[in-house]
């Protein structure tokens, strides 16, 4: 069933003959008088009953109109409601975000979208990145921020790359030093990030390539928590320059990493080949705006 013939159906009703049904539609006597023939083709029933000149609906006609009023009235809604999505007045827009690094990079985007697009709801899921991987292939998720390296079916925008440095206990024989190698770390207890952040991975891969096998005194998915164990003597954990700044301790030394693939490099991330909602091409086109400029680090890191 064709919404114009429809249409075309409930104008005669409306307006009580086919010429004035005609000046509604904007279309000929005779264009509405095809139309409504046609639907009573399809629907195997007459619908109106002419009478001189007038038409009256029939039983099946009564029907036909009581529903088609409201058909219409929710294509009109629908294509509404799609215009909304389409100008960015209305829309969801689902963000994968890891807890490490997000209050930094993210936040002043959320800000700036939240101003253009009031309308559009955020719906934020912050996991490590073995789960937002896995979210994001499944399609729950728009897009997720992942450290670089990505995996060959996601496609990225970088955001940021810094290097890692080492925080130790201001009273560790080390804590003077401006600068350390992963080696001269190998005997201090690790404090890392939980298994599921591709941080805590990527550090352990560079230790055992260095032929370190360090004891990790704990894991945590918490950085003032982590800053704090430092603090107590318990080991030495690992953060990103820009991270470590805003977790500044007093009794916490940073130190700078002699190596430079010891580095923190963030891309936000999407399926290769998924659609994009006009809600989220309109966040990818922040981040590129905002983000344009940043370097994309050698895949091999």
């Amino acid at each position: 069933m064709e919404f114009r013939t429809l249409r075309a159906f409930v104008e005669v009703v409306r307006q009580g003959g086919f010429s004035q049904a005609a000046k509604t539609v904007f279309t000929t006597q005779s264009t509405v008088s095809k139309a409504v023939k046609q639907l009573e083709d399809e629907v195997g029933v007459a619908l109106l009953e002419r009478i001189g000149h007038r038409s009256v609906m029939t039983a099946a006609g009564e029907i036909v109109y009581a529903r088609g009023v409201r058909l219409l009235a929710d294509r009109a809604d629908l294509l509404a409601e799609l215009a909304e999505v389409r100008g960015l007045k209305r829309g969801v827009l689902r963000l994968g975000l890891p807890p490490v690094g997000s209050a930094t990079l993210f936040a002043p985007l959320f800000a700036i979208y939240r101003q253009r697009y009031p309308g559009i709801d955020i719906d934020l899921d912050e996991h490590g990145s073995l789960d937002l991987e896995e979210k994001l292939r499944a399609g729950s998720i728009d897009f997720a921020g992942l450290q670089l390296p990505l995996a060959e079916d996601f496609e990225g925008q970088p955001v940021r790359s810094e290097p890692l440095v080492a925080l130790l206990s201001s009273n560790h024989a080390l804590a003077q030093r401006s600068a350390v190698s992963l080696e001269d770390l190998g005997d201090i207890p690790f404090i890392v990030f939980d298994d599921g952040f591709s941080l805590h991975r990527r550090l352990m891969r560079l230790a055992r390539a260095r032929g370190l096998d360090p004891v990790i005194a704990a894991q945590s998915s918490q950085v003032d928590f982590m800053v704090e164990l430092v603090a107590a003597g318990l080991g030495v954990t690992f953060l990103p320059r820009t991270i470590a700044a805003h977790h500044a301790h007093p009794m916490v030394r940073r130190i700078a990493f002699e190596e430079p693939e010891l580095n923190w490099s963030v891309a936000m991330a999407w399926r290769r080949g998924a659609y994009l909602s006009a809600a989220a091409a309109a966040w990818l086109d922040l981040v590129r705006e905002i983000h344009g400029d940043a370097a994309s680090p050698d895949a091999s890191a």
